[in-house]
């Protein structure tokens, strides 16, 4: 388990909406008289105090109404370490408060392949957060997250899948890709600044033939070398692997040193014969 990085990879996503979204949104807001108007074919763009182009935004037809501006076809680049394109259907903005609506078929694709689909996305300004009540998916080359609902605050560098969350990552490349799923009522959270993603509530992680249930687990990530460095699991810890079964209220898995640590009145049930003999949920190298 020690592979699988979910949060390295989600991290990414939070970031790269962020910034598509939040400069579009305020720039055409501010950048609007008041009055009815319509633009057909509207095309918008800002830059840098270097000169730089930091973002465009363009679109069938840009329909002001007092102080809401009604978008139809929103076609938005960011510009920065790598392009990111958003794409939606229809989208709207409310010049007073400078919030941004965005409808089906949200789509959000980072230069090296990220990708976020949801029905709609909401920017509040005032708060800076972003959310949805829709489903959300988040793909990359080896990971599948989904869930419903999500809620970000792009300053605070974090972000939450409210509920029903299924993350699903293949940990090595190739025929011999081996498929980890960690599935959790929610929410689950993800926070930057500590490295560290939460799953919350009926939790299961599943492996091929090793399952791990808890109530609440945390993992931690070595930025460097971009890996697990730790699983905290918390509450009702189950281990399964065959016929073999583990029980504590708390369990740490150790990725450098392959280990479990068990605390809170552990309970190991071991079978002893046959193939499935006394093994454990770390990797064979771990045993």
């Amino acid at each position: 388990m020690e592979r699988v990085n979910p949060t390295a990879m989600l991290k990414k996503h939070i970031v790269i909406f962020f910034a598509v979204l939040l400069m579009p949104a305020i720039s055409l807001a501010e950048g609007i008289d008041g009055g009815d108007k319509k633009f057909q074919g509207f095309n918008l763009q800002g830059y840098t105090q270097e000169g730089e182009k930091s973002w465009d935004v363009k679109g069938e037809s840009a329909d002001i109404v007092g102080t809401q501006v009604n978008l139809k076809k929103v076609d938005a680049n960011a510009y920065g370490e790598q392009k990111v394109n958003l794409t939606a259907e229809t989208g709207s903005i409310d010049q007073a408060s400078g919030n941004m609506r965005l409808e089906k078929d949200v789509v959000i694709r980072s230069e090296e392949g990220q990708q976020l689909m949801t029905n709609s996305l909401d920017w509040n300004k005032e708060a800076n957060e972003v959310t949805t009540e829709d489903n959300v998916t988040i793909t990359d080359e080896r990971i599948t997250a989904t869930g419903k609902g999500l809620k970000a605050q792009p300053g605070l560098k974090n972000a939450q899948i409210n509920k029903d969350v299924t993350v699903m990552m293949n940990t090595e490349a190739g025929v011999s890709a081996k498929t980890l799923t960690i599935t959790s009522d929610g929410p689950m959270m993800i926070d930057q600044i500590k490295s560290m993603a939460e799953f919350h509530d009926n939790v299961i992680a599943i492996q091929e033939d090793k399952t791990l249930k808890a109530n609440r687990m945390e993992i931690y990530f070595d930025q460097t070398q971009k890996q697990i460095k730790e699983i905290i699991c918390i509450g009702n810890v189950v281990i399964d692997q065959g016929e073999n079964k583990t029980y504590a209220d708390r369990a740490v898995y150790n990725a450098k040193d392959k280990k479990i640590t068990l605390s809170g009145r552990p309970k190991i049930i071991l079978l002893t014969e046959g193939e499935n003999a006394i093994t454990s949920i770390g990797d064979k190298e771990s045993r």
